[in-house]
């Protein structure tokens, strides 16, 4: 279950003794509370850290031991979960993998790591967004096994081959991070999202699914496959190394060929 970290108490915890390894690092993370707040605005604090540390333990000094109202998402912190999706230094990641030595400035510069939410869906509060229109382009592509016919009296066996052709679609885990670094998916909601095609090639070209011809209509909409741009933007963002841009021209291809 993914975790929301939120607090109405500013209360601060009492803050650990600083490691002689640690640097200063300047988070400036993109605050918003809709209940005072008319637009987000810039909130800087200065916190130790070790080059070890990874990003979300800054948010957790924070919202420990400076600010209980700071309010982002987290779950598992191991790079699985996908929650923690935030743009880092204007690029999309997931807190919980990006480490503080790989952000660090110059020796002797005071590091200044910007935090703001997942661009392309409404932001909440802080760097929780609103992830429900994603979902919901999720859900549209039938993400799951179709058959037809009766049941099967045994396991439906698959080649290896089979399963390779497939393999690296099955690596998402809805983090968003791909479809919100998309341009297209920044200026009209609508369009399906690379996240959304990604899950549906993950079927598509699945041996045993018989729903292809599904999807394939569903991703032939004007706000399918073709609002595409390619501009690699949604391969480079994603923490799991799926090859985006390649499954959605994939899918293109099936489109073009499967008369």
């Amino acid at each position: 279950m993914t975790a929301t970290v939120e607090s109405t108490s500013g209360t601060r915890g009492k803050v650990p003794e600083v490691s002689k390894d640690a640097v200063l690092v300047a988070l400036k993370i993109l605050r918003y509370n809709p209940e005072v707040d008319d637009a987000p605005h810039w909130e800087t604090y200065d916190i130790p850290a070790l080059p070890t540390d990874r990003v979300l333990n800054l948010l957790h000094y924070v919202k420990w031991y400076i600010d209980g109202t700071l309010t982002f998402r987290r779950s598992c912190a191991h790079g699985i979960c996908g929650s923690d999706a935030m743009q880092i230094n204007g690029i999309n990641r997931l807190a919980c993998k990006v480490l503080v030595k790989d952000l660090l400035a110059r020796k002797g510069k005071t590091t200044t790591i910007t935090l703001a939410p997942i661009k392309g869906l409404e932001a909440r509060k802080d760097l929780l967004v609103d992830m429900e229109p994603f979902f919901e382009a999720f859900r549209a592509v039938k993400p799951y096994l179709i058959t037809y016919g009766n049941e099967p009296t045994r396991e439906r066996i698959q080649s290896v081959a089979d399963r390779e052709r497939f393999d690296d679609t099955t690596k998402c885990i809805l983090c968003a991070c791909c479809t919100t670094s998309c341009p297209v998916y920044w200026t009209d909601g609508s369009y399906f999202g690379p996240a959304a095609i990604v899950n549906a090639h993950r079927f598509i070209f699945d041996s045993r699914d018989e729903g292809a011809g599904d999807r394939l209509d569903i991703l032939n909409d004007t706000e399918g496959v073709w609002r595409c741009r390619t501009t690699f933007n949604c391969t480079d963002a994603c923490p799991r190394g799926i090859q985006v841009t390649k499954a959605i021209q994939e899918v293109k291809r099936a489109l073009l060929f499967r008369r």
